[in-house]
């Protein structure tokens, strides 16, 4: 099998420390022409975005991607809705999972994977505060485990 080529675009760091990612799912993104030449000089932004399920397909809301110089009348509209391209069966999943009380569909990354567009989608449950503390403690407990390892060897 041939190695796959993968460039990362742009990364919501925001939402691995704000939620728990349970699932993650791999989607398509449906952009327009000066959309796609905005990715390839990487200026896109996640911070606040979010996706969902409306009538059957999903729609990736709130995601930046910077209008293109050279894109002819003016190129596209930064804001707009984009729709991600899933099987039938992945939807169908995540929108009965996304029925479930607190959870909500974060995308984590935009990348390039064989020359197309690609998103990382992340079912995720909101950390509250505590959570958060929580996790920061384990991670900082982590270090100075690795730290004390290091210097036996």
């Amino acid at each position: 099998m041939a190695a796959q080529n993968i460039r990362v675009v742009a990364s919501n760091r925001r939402a691995r420390r704000n939620y728990t990612i349970l699932d993650t799912y791999e989607a398509g993104l449906v952009l327009l022409g000066s959309e796609v030449k905005s990715l390839r000089e990487g200026k896109m932004e996640l911070k606040d975005s979010y996706a969902h399920v409306q009538r059957g397909e999903a729609w990736l809301v709130g995601a930046h991607i910077a209008p293109y110089g050279f894109a002819r009348e003016g190129g596209h509209d930064p804001e707009r809705e984009r729709k991600l391209l899933l099987h039938r069966g992945e939807i169908d999943r995540i929108a009965g999972t996304l029925a479930e009380k607190g959870l909500t569909l974060v995308p984590l990354q935009v990348y390039f994977k064989d020359g197309k567009a690609k998103v990382e989608l992340g079912l995720a449950r909101g950390k509250d505060t505590v959570d958060k503390r929580r996790t920061l403690r384990d991670r900082e407990h982590q270090r100075e485990i690795e730290r004390a390892t290091r210097r036996r060897s």
